[in-house]
């Protein structure tokens, strides 16, 4: 395995729970324990319903929230970027595609103002938007191009590691399958490493080499994404893989909303330890 990039050590970060009066009435736990390695030029998926702490586990590696307790290091030479889930709110309206992809660029202050603007055009060719369209502000632009834009955006400053917080779901099937093909691409281009944060493990089966299960703000199964699709080993993981991987959205969405209502005797335990049942297969016991 390649040099890690980010080493995520007994990570934990807890929010004040508030009365209607604003009193403190106890704690949240978002995370709670985290270890988590992500290697130089690989994607690492992390899963899990509404709630189970994977953007927040996101947010603190890129370092926009410290942690309650624990640890992010990360490798001094790795620039880190974000893609947001909502290509709609994540682009300033009154800027054009080029003047938000400068933006970043300019903020680093590390190139000249000629230089950041070939770099941000690059950027933007990259991801398919070239010529008149790089005048063009967000309204011009259906859902699948915004978000190449943001994608343009995180690429332009030449970051080794990206964020993806739920990257592809405000766009419908088939821009989905257009935008993670670019975003393979992308990284066999320009030699970058992902974390994949997502509600959508047919996604993440597609795009990520490992992937880590969230439950409760805690990992209960890390595993080559291959061997965890085929041979999942923590009973959360079975239930969260049933209950998703189906044709039909719909039934997919009642499931889903199935397996995080019921009181399951799965639920993370704090004697709970992530242990490597076989190489690089680790799962909570």
């Amino acid at each position: 395995m390649t040099d890690a990039l980010v080493t995520v050590q007994d990570l934990r970060k807890t929010y004040p729970v508030r009365s209607a009066w604003g009193r403190v009435t106890g704690t949240l736990a978002a995370v709670d324990g985290v270890d988590l390695t992500v290697h130089a030029g690989e994607t690492v998926g992390v899963v899990g319903e509404s709630g189970s702490g994977k953007s927040t586990l996101g947010r603190l590696i890129l370092q926009v929230e410290n942690p309650t307790a624990g640890s992010v290091v990360v490798d001094p030479d790795a620039r880190m970027q974000v893609i947001h889930q909502d290509p709609f709110s994540s682009l300033n309206p009154h800027r054009t595609a080029l003047q938000s992809v400068l933006e970043p660029l300019e903020v680093a202050g590390a190139l000249s103002k000629a230089d950041a603007r070939d770099a941000a055009r690059e950027a933007l060719a990259a991801v398919g938007i070239e010529g008149d369209a790089v005048d063009k502000r967000p309204r011009a632009f259906s859902g699948g191009q915004r978000q190449r834009i943001a994608i343009a955006r995180a690429i332009a400053p030449r970051p080794r590691l990206i964020v993806c917080d739920e990257p592809v779901s405000a766009l419908d099937m088939q821009v989905q399958a257009q935008v993670t093909d670019l975003l393979q691409d992308l990284q066999q281009r320009f030699g970058l490493t992902y974390v994949f944060i997502s509600h959508d493990l047919a996604v993440v089966r597609e795009i990520a080499d490992r992937t880590a299960v969230m439950r409760r703000g805690r990992i209960v199964e890390l595993a080559p994404t291959s061997t965890l699709f085929a041979a999942p080993r923590h009973p959360y993981t079975r239930r969260l893989l049933e209950a998703v991987l189906v044709p039909d959205p719909a039934r997919a969405r009642e499931r889903l909303a199935h397996v995080a209502s019921r009181p399951a005797a799965d639920a993370p335990d704090a004697a709970e330890v992530l242990t490597e049942v076989e190489p690089g297969h680790f799962v909570a016991l």
